[in-house]
């Protein structure tokens, strides 16, 4: 193996740990990115961090208060470039510098324009070496929402459906509970948790009267320390009852319909009526809300998907079979294969007996 091949391996060895603890902070950080920072002196670890949560110390600062004097001189591994601004933490470029680290190895340029280059800049001014785009694509995944957000202040839209083998959600009647197994809804909580809002639609919440909140994690005991999603319900006709199970925490919920004061009292977020790409920039916006997650009846979902806002689907298929009569997945009509949605399969688990697809809509054609 020639010597350069070599380096990069290890680069990509030491980067990959970086990666693995950014994900530790995957349920507390928001709205800010996933990080983690590995240093390495001499072949060995000499220090490590994940920014754990908003208002607390990055991932460099962690890991250079690990390495502590044994920094100097030694390389950093970070998953998003160091951040070049003061905000609730002092700039992380500048604590690389003043810990006098000779290379710092950064896996995903940060697109924030207080960022966007300054960082690996400020590194560079200082006489740091610095390698880029070392697991980049890896390190992408950690921040989906983040990186899209920055990059074209919309989040990144998550599409979550149930079905049967024959593409059904729920019977004639409505009843929808359970097509899948427990593996697969304990799966479900998972994107919650790492979504800033659920979105769903009035017709969801009247038939299952749904909290559409995280209730169980593995490995989390104590669900205080996660940031819960906020759930964000289209009722054009103002048609939500005070009494429901999602308004018994007012606070995380936000409702796009009329105006209505008997909200406002119980400190509920309220949006005009307006389309689906527009309320998705205001969450971004006005609320720093990056990853949103649709779990919606077959109208609204249909309506994500038909106007190009989807960026994921994440579909849970049952070895069950409803029948004709039962409700179907979505609500498209088309006449011609031109019009159908196409998409490309990102990974297939095994979820019990159910399996979960999660796939990317594709702009290829017939």
């Amino acid at each position: 193996m020639s010597k350069s091949n070599l380096v990069r391996e290890q680069h990509e060895f030491w980067m990959r740990h970086a990666i693995q603890l950014a994900y530790q902070g995957q349920y507390s950080t928001r709205p800010n990115p996933n990080v983690g920072c590995v240093i390495v002196k001499d072949g060995q670890q000499v220090g490590e961090g994940f920014h754990p949560k908003a208002g607390q110390p990055h991932a460099e600062v962690f890991a250079m208060r690990d390495a502590g004097e044994a920094a100097r001189g030694a390389t950093a591994y970070v998953t998003l470039e160091p951040c070049a601004h003061y905000g609730r933490t002092p700039p992380c470029a500048k604590g690389l510098v003043e810990a006098g680290v000779a290379k710092v190895v950064v896996a995903c340029p940060d697109p924030n324009p207080l960022v966007a280059g300054k960082g690996v800049q400020i590194l560079r001014d200082a006489g740091i070496e610095v390698i880029t785009d070392v697991c980049e694509a890896e390190a992408h995944q950690l921040n989906l929402g983040f990186l899209k957000a920055m990059a074209t202040g919309t989040p990144y839209v998550r599409l979550k459906v149930a079905s049967s083998l024959d593409g059904r959600t729920a019977m004639a009647s409505g009843e929808s509970k359970w097509i899948t197994g427990e593996l697969a809804r304990q799966d479900v909580q998972h994107w919650r948790a790492i979504s800033g809002a659920v979105i769903t639609g009035i017709e969801t919440v009247l038939a299952d009267d749904c909290q559409l909140n995280v209730r169980q994690l593995d490995g989390i005991d104590d669900l205080s320390k996660i940031v819960q999603p906020k759930r964000i319900v289209l009722d054009r006709q103002a048609r939500l009852p005070l009494t429901v199970k999602m308004l018994q925490q007012p606070e995380s919920v936000m409702v796009m319909g009329p105006f209505r004061q008997e909200l406002a009292d119980l400190g509920v977020v309220q949006f005009e009526i307006q389309p689906l790409a527009e309320l998705l920039k205001i969450l971004v916006q006005q609320h720093q809300i990056y990853d949103v997650m649709v779990e919606a009846g077959a109208t609204l979902s249909t309506a994500f998907l038909q106007e190009q806002l989807v960026d994921e689907m994440i579909s849970y298929v049952a070895p069950t079979l409803l029948g004709r009569s039962a409700r179907a997945m979505f609500t498209a009509d088309f006449n011609r294969m031109a019009e159908q949605l196409r998409f490309k399969l990102k990974d297939v688990t095994q979820l019990g007996d159910d399996i979960r697809l999660r796939l990317i809509p594709s702009q290829e054609t017939l």
